[in-house]
């Protein structure tokens, strides 16, 4: 009896050691991945900021980081402390599947975010048309995109339909091309017509010489002849100057007695005599 009680305490001893020492590795790792995690999560985000990442990508991507290296950390621990992680694996597997799927259109905003973050085919205070609707890019978040219209309007784009379709930057050039059509009757004369055109450009000191603007008939119409007015002007002198030169050739049009004329059609009434 003694015997088997001197086994039994010694089988405990060396069991217990042993239960101590992995209690006490799952420990060290689970400390040391801890560490180790929040290291590499800063790291990260100190070398996107570096890079000029936008701020929102920079804090999805570092929080991502710091939990995929805290879930290995946890099943390393719990490896080491002799608990079976294969079907613990296989479930966070099956779990990460299902969420996916579950949030396929939100996983689509955000790999679009990120698109638009690496790529960049437009930045904040940018002038755009996309996702169906227009306006200045006030932000670029990882789920959608923050405009604002020009009557103060503020319009939230998932990212996922910003890329899916056509994105026009109106502010990725310098400069812009203002393209303008005038009529003219008929009766009224062409040379002066060009002359005028060519006077109200030349005045407007924000119109640009190079490249140099370009007039012209651009048909005969039905009841007009059309004249084009394309000058160069710098992007932020776009609207401005096109709403001026509109202003300006009406007004010189009416003091030299050039007529806009409206659309007409000739319409010939027959009178059927009675049998």
């Amino acid at each position: 009896m003694e015997n088997i009680l001197e086994q039994f305490m010694d089988w405990g001893a060396v069991y217990g050691t042993l239960v101590s020492w992995k209690i006490l590795g799952a420990l060290v790792i689970f400390v040391l991945g801890r560490l180790l995690a929040t290291f590499f999560a800063n790291l990260v985000g100190r070398l996107m900021e570096k890079s000029r990442a936008d701020y929102t990508l920079t804090g999805f991507v570092k929080n991502l980081t710091r939990i995929s290296l805290l879930v290995f950390t946890v099943i390393a621990a719990l490896g080491a402390l002799g608990v079976e992680t294969t079907p613990l694996i296989a479930v966070i597997g099956a779990a990460g599947l299902a969420v996916g799927f579950a949030l396929q259109s939100s996983l689509s905003n955000i790999a679009s975010g990120i698109m638009l973050v690496v790529f960049q085919p437009f930045k904040v205070g940018n002038y755009i048309n996309a996702g169906g609707t227009s306006g200045v890019v006030e932000e670029i978040r990882i789920f959608n995109t923050i405009l604002r219209t020009f009557d103060n309007r503020k319009i939230i784009v998932p990212n996922s339909r910003v890329t899916a379709d056509n994105i026009t930057n109106y502010s990725a050039k310098e400069t812009r091309r203002i393209d303008l059509e005038f009529s003219i009757g008929y009766d009224d004369d062409l040379k002066l017509t060009r002359s005028i055109l060519e006077r109200i450009v030349k005045a407007d000191g924000r119109i640009l010489k190079d490249p140099a603007p370009e007039i012209g008939v651009l048909k005969l119409g039905e009841s007009s002849v059309d004249f084009f007015v394309r000058p160069w002007v710098k992007a932020s002198d776009y609207w401005p100057v096109k709403c001026d030169l509109l202003e300006k050739v009406k007004l010189t049009f009416d003091d030299e007695g050039i007529s806009i004329p409206f659309p007409q059609r000739d319409v010939h009434l027959y009178q059927a005599t009675a049998v």
